[in-house]
């Protein structure tokens, strides 16, 4: 555990992590999520990388602001990074220090590589007894654990893939890397979890999570459809399998979303559109007439949603309490007041000011702090090692 605690490493309400220190051997997107996630509620966050590029994900782009990617900005904030190269005695002998020092050590290297090098959790605990040691890989230690485990190839893996797209066509890859985030977000609420077992027992534990078995856990309703219901999911475009109507229609400019959640929203629907007596059809009475009945009743409302704009409809159904939305791009999510309001601008003294996403975690209704714009490669290695120095004394 980290000794001598500075007073502004002290835990607050505003930084309940603070004086948790974690050595981050993670590259890519599900670990520095993860860590990004615990240096934003306070974490000192030493980001480890390679000298010969750092993270893979800094040359990601474009677009790129100075010598890095935003895909990299977009998830490194708070954090300090130093160059190590585990590939030498030297690299390795270094890390091994640092993690006598450290209260979580994240790596997600595949299988059995840590211990190779001397950096497994036993040799760590061995030298630190409180260290929380989270281990983040793509298919856990099973014989195929060496398998290469992108997003891309576990979205096709876990079956999100074969549920995502429209009816009859090809699968479908969810528009960003949804499930290393989701990863990255058990893997956060594993380790403040495993952080709290510390305090009580002074013992750290090894925590492990695979990218697939976070994916097929992300599947939620639809792996329980099969599982009680033995409903194999197919793709279904927007639809939703257990709700109607509850997708994108086509309005006569653009297209818009309608979650007619609930029979008496499917009412209020019907009455928008002058159509009444769908809501009174013992076929549509119901959800579960609803569901059993979509392919006579989605061309219906197709065809009635087709006469206005999207605006209209939207002004309309919202004035009945029907959720509904417009289906937004990029730029106009950041410039409608809800998606500009979640732009932080982040200080950088070499690239200068950076828009980012901030945190949505809100504390006393109060954003999380960004102390530090996300760090050029080996910018903090100096300073690390010097106060490695100062730790062994």
């Amino acid at each position: 555990m980290p000794e001598d605690l500075e007073p502004s490493a002290v835990p607050s309400a505003a930084r309940p992590l603070a004086g948790i220190r974690i050595l981050d051997l993670t590259r890519i997107l599900a670990g520095p999520f993860a860590t990004m996630v615990l240096a934003d509620l306070g974490a000192d966050v030493i980001k480890v990388e390679r000298p010969d590029g750092g993270d893979d994900t800094r040359s990601w782009g474009p677009p790129f602001v100075g010598d890095d990617a935003a895909y990299f900005l977009s998830v490194n904030r708070n954090k300090r990074s130093i160059c190590l190269d585990l590939q030498t005695d030297d690299g390795r002998a270094t890390a091994g220090r640092l993690a006598r020092h450290t209260d979580v050590l994240v790596e997600n290297f595949r299988p059995g590589l840590m211990d190779g090098w001397g950096l497994g959790y036993e040799a760590i605990r061995n030298t630190n007894a409180g260290v929380v040691y989270c281990s983040l890989s793509a298919f856990g230690e099973r014989e195929d654990a060496a398998r290469p485990g992108y997003d891309i190839i576990v979205q096709a893996l876990s079956g999100l893939m074969s549920v995502t797209g429209e009816r009859d066509g090809d699968p479908v890859k969810v528009g960003v890397a949804l499930l290393d985030v989701l990863t990255g977000l058990f893997a956060a609420n594993g380790i403040q979890a495993a952080l709290r077992a510390r305090d009580a027992t002074g013992a750290g534990q090894r925590l492990t999570l695979s990218l697939f078995d976070a994916s097929v856990a992300a599947m939620v309703n639809q792996g329980a459809n099969f599982l009680l219901g033995g409903v194999v999911p197919r793709p279904m475009g927007t639809e939703h399998p257990n709700i109607v109507p509850y997708q994108v229609f086509s309005a006569s400019d653009r297209p818009f979303v309608l979650a007619a959640g609930n029979d008496r929203l499917f009412e209020r629907t019907c009455e928008a559109i002058g159509r009444q007596e769908l809501a009174r059809d013992e076929r549509f009475a119901t959800n579960d007439g609803r569901v059993r009945h979509r392919g006579e009743l989605i061309p219906i409302l197709k065809e009635a949603f087709g006469q206005r704009t999207a605006s209209a409809w939207i002004d309309d159904l919202t004035g009945r309490g029907v959720p509904c939305s417009a289906v937004l791009t990029m730029d106009e999510v950041f410039a409608s007041p809800e998606g500009s309001a979640t732009v932080q601008e982040v200080g950088d003294p070499v690239r200068g000011a950076l828009r980012l996403v901030a945190d949505p975690i809100r504390l006393d209704a109060a954003r999380t702090e960004v102390r530090l714009p996300p760090p050029r490669l080996g910018e903090h290695t100096d300073e690390v090692l010097a106060e490695l120095e100062t730790l062994e004394r």
